[in-house]
């Protein structure tokens, strides 16, 4: 129990467990409580005490972003004063441009904080939505059920605002992570009980209802007048040739100096979030290294194959690496302990199909130039027979040892 929680159970009975202000409250304890631990520890023989609780466990994968977030935050910024600068823009309207105007800040795409700050008016408000909209149902629902408000709805609403693109009308966000938060998690029970992940469930919602503004073969700098084509979408029409003719370089697309959503464009900033994971053991390292040689091996079979018909067979893995959302869904879409197979052989089979299907809808799928996020999904739903068959093995092997 925090020391704001136990102050407020002094002064006003309402934020008793069951009042009418306590699961409003359990949301703003989160940041409360975000940074240490609380006082309250089990002392008992018959528990188990360990490090890492859930709290700190969703903690770590929100630090784990903070990388992701800088940089999303920066190229954002960048790639909107670069369209403008491209545009001949001296100004913005609206009110992001009213803010800057009044800071002095100006639009210089060559300046870091100009960009830094251009970025965080994007990534802001769509956040706030996010947070504001599905907090309210995870509320809603944690009333009904007599059920505590807890950290996972922080990573959720974290992960689901960094694969938003920055021209996201607030409407459609509020939209996709109410659709993630209840027919993805709620439904099944809440925070543990879901198969899919919600972040993605609430993005694949926004693709299908609204495939014009999400299929990510356009791309998404947020200055109204300004057109081109994604890597991926240059790819799946004329192969590696037609992306870099285009100007871009793997260097560029590892580091993220690219359009597209806010934080998937650096597979730099998401593999140093990768280490940390992997170092707080929050991540399973065998889902990892799975999606990565699953994405190698179908890449490569794709490349000696090859095709006369379509360019994207002999695009190399170490493209499908750093194009899309690919180093994103790999190491925070995937890991998802929840959503995610639970045995140890489970999730190298697991990883496996992620990285074959993601390559195998980038290749053969000519409607969608991305595919991780369709790849997670639909590993998702294959993730408990997965483990059935898993567990089912090891039961016949002990049996037949015997």
């Amino acid at each position: 129990m925090s020391r704001l929680r136990r102050f407020l159970d002094k002064v006003e009975p309402s934020f008793q467990k069951g009042g009418a202000y306590h699961k409003w409250f359990a949301v703003f304890e989160m940041v409360d409580t975000f940074l240490y631990s609380p006082a309250d520890t089990t002392r008992g023989s018959p528990h188990v005490r360990d490090g890492i609780d859930l709290k700190r466990l969703m903690t770590y994968v929100v630090i784990a972003t903070f990388p992701v977030i800088m940089m999303m935050l920066w190229n954002t910024g960048h790639q909107a004063n670069s369209a403008m600068a491209e545009l001949g823009m001296t100004s913005l309207d609206g009110w992001r441009g009213s803010v800057l105007n009044y800071l002095g800040i100006g639009f210089d795409p060559n300046s870091i904080s100009a960009s830094m700050l251009h970025g965080l008016l994007y990534f802001l408000p769509i956040y706030l939505t996010t947070l504001i909209a599905g907090g309210t149902f995870e509320v809603l629902f944690a009333a009904v059920r007599n059920h505590e408000v807890n950290e996972g709805f922080l990573v959720t609403s974290m992960l689901y605002t960094l694969i938003m693109p920055a021209s996201t009308p607030l409407w459609q966000v509020a939209l996709g992570i109410i659709f993630g938060v209840v027919l993805g998690k709620e439904v099944f029970g809440g925070t543990g009980k879901n198969f899919l992940n919600p972040a993605l469930t609430g993005r694949a919602f926004l693709y299908f209802a609204y495939p014009a503004q999400m299929s990510g073969d356009a791309v998404w700098t947020a200055i109204d007048g300004f057109t081109g084509a994604t890597p991926l979408a240059l790819g799946a029409a004329g192969g590696l040739e037609a992306i870099t003719n285009a100007g871009f370089t793997w260097t560029q697309t590892f580091l993220g100096v690219m359009q597209g959503s806010l934080g998937e464009t650096s597979a730099l900033a998401c593999l140093l979030g990768a280490g940390f994971l992997l170092y707080t053991r929050v991540a399973s390292y065998r889902i990892i290294f799975g999606v990565f040689f699953g994405m190698v091996v179908t890449s490569l079979l794709f490349n000696l194959i090859g095709s006369d018909t379509n360019p994207m067979f002999a695009l190399p893995w170490y493209w499908h690496l750093t194009l899309g959302g690919f180093a994103f869904g790999m190491i925070f879409m995937a890991t998802d302990p929840v959503s995610a197979a639970m045995t140890n052989k489970g999730r190298w089979i697991y990883g496996l199909l992620i990285g074959f299907m993601t390559v195998l809808i980038r290749v053969i799928n000519p409607a969608f130039p991305e595919g991780i996020m369709l790849a997670i999904l639909f590993a998702n739903l294959f993730a408990p027979l997965i483990d059935y068959f898993v567990v089912r093995a090891n039961v016949k092997r002990r049996l037949e040892r015997s």
